[in-house]
């Protein structure tokens, strides 16, 4: 039996009837679409209760029973997914002598980033990592109808040896240690509906106290967490940093790598990678936040960069100048890696490991060496392609869900009108028509 992701099972109902897209100007998602970098004009799309039925040529007449849609000349492509996020409600900080957060109150911050995400064109997310059960609790409110928000996987709590990281990140982290505990670890995420596994095979250096040089776990347990979630059905994350946690979660056969920002010193692992079929997840816009810039795009000014904006939501992580300085080093290295991952074959997949930078990710992995059509393409049909989800979204393909979106201008030529919520015309989510310009006018 195919896995039962739960985000599957969450999702809200589909749109009924059928909808007949025209005039568009179509990205469809494919590897082979980011490598033409090309639009396919005058594209039409039948989309029937939620899926994806036919892409035809537009000046067909309209379908039996359909209702017509004109977009005008805009772009429509796969809905955008983020496969390395953190969803999980930021709480401002309060002044002295104001009232402190009630309890409860992080899920309603975590609320309106769902619903800005899907304002963004962001269709399916994959939470790498959060407090408690707070995504799975956001899921299931918006499978009952509470509000729209993208599709949610998430891991469940990551699994790690006691290590500093379960002090700094608290109920983010199921500790484990030993084989059996490890194996326990892994069905308790399951359990409370993982979508896939997560595992440090090294230390983050988000904190002062962690160091990514060492592996974390040992070869028994790093075994007993590959072969239960895939003997279960589920794929595994693995966060890796140092060269020798990158090759030990490669051994292993993890899915995906989150981070990787040292493999351009091995080009033995990215071919490994490339013959296995393993994902990179670069996390460019996680460096640059460690970094404090903001919502730069590049280094420094001498690169063309973008400058950063003090005030940006992504500026600023109030750091030690020691973490702040390592993520510099860190990004080029990062960058580095990716363009190296991208000459040997590896499959890249977006992640931006902040929060509703999916539009800023895409426009950093082209300054730092994708083109824009590889980028678009890590972030629609590869990225589905690493969640395994590539039989359900990704691209624009006969028996995929609706999950769509049409944008104001041409994103190879503009990567950053995916930036811009004032470019994204409209969402559909299932066919259903979520988010976007074209709703917002209509309103009140």
């Amino acid at each position: 039996m195919a896995h039962r992701f739960p985000a599957l099972i969450a999702a809200p109902a589909p749109a009924r009837g059928r909808l007949w897209l025209t005039g568009a100007r179509l990205f469809d998602g494919s590897p082979v679409a980011g490598n033409a970098a090309a639009l396919r004009e005058d594209t039409a799309v039948l989309i029937d209760d939620g899926v994806i039925r036919r892409v035809a040529d537009d000046r067909e007449r309209c379908p039996d029973g359909a209702r017509p849609l004109d977009l005008g000349g805009r772009t429509l492509m796969p809905g955008l997914t983020d496969v390395h996020t953190h969803a999980s409600g930021h709480v401002p900080h309060t002044a002295k002598g104001a009232e402190a957060p009630l309890p409860g109150v992080a899920a309603h911050f975590l609320q309106a980033e769902l619903r800005e995400y899907l304002r963004l064109g962001v269709t399916t997310i994959r939470v790498c990592g959060s407090q408690g059960l707070l995504p799975q609790q956001a899921r299931q409110a918006m499978r009952y109808g509470a509000f729209r928000g993208p599709r949610l996987l998430t891991c469940g709590k990551i699994i790690s040896a006691t290590a500093p990281g379960g002090r700094f990140y608290g109920d983010m982290y199921r500790e484990a240690d030993g084989p059996d505990d490890v194996r326990r670890a892994v069905r308790e995420q399951i359990r409370e509906g993982a979508d896939f596994v997560k595992m440090m095979t090294t230390g983050a250096r988000s904190n002062e106290l962690e160091d990514p040089d060492p592996l974390q776990l040992t070869e028994p347990e790093l075994a007993a967490v590959t072969d239960e979630a895939h003997r279960l059905g589920y794929r595994v994350a693995a966060h890796a940093e140092g060269l020798d946690g990158c090759a030990a979660a490669i051994r292993h056969g993890v899915d995906t790598i989150e981070h990787g920002m040292y493999l351009h010193h091995r080009p033995d692992l990215l071919e490994a990678m490339a013959s296995a079929g393993q994902v990179l997840v670069p996390t460019l816009s996680g460096y640059y936040w460690m970094a404090g810039l903001g919502e730069a795009v590049g280094q420094d000014a001498g690169s063309g960069a973008v400058p950063a904006d003090p005030d940006a939501p992504h500026a600023d992580p109030g750091m030690p100048a020691v973490l702040t300085e390592l993520a510099h080093h860190n990004l080029a290295e990062g960058a580095a890696s990716m363009r190296a991952a991208r000459q040997a074959g590896v499959k890249i997949a977006l992640g931006s490991d902040v929060s509703l930078a999916t539009g800023l990710e895409i426009q950093r992995m082209v300054h730092h060496g994708l083109t824009p059509g590889q980028a678009l393409a890590a972030a629609t049909g590869t990225a589905a392609e690493a969640l395994g989800l590539a039989g359900h979204v990704g691209t624009v393909t006969e028996g995929k869900l609706a999950d769509l979106i049409v944008v104001d201008g041409d994103p190879l030529a503009e990567p950053a009108l995916l930036s811009d919520p004032g470019r994204i015309w409209l969402v559909f989510q299932q066919g259903v028509p979520v988010a976007g310009q074209a709703l917002e006018n209509l309103a009140p």
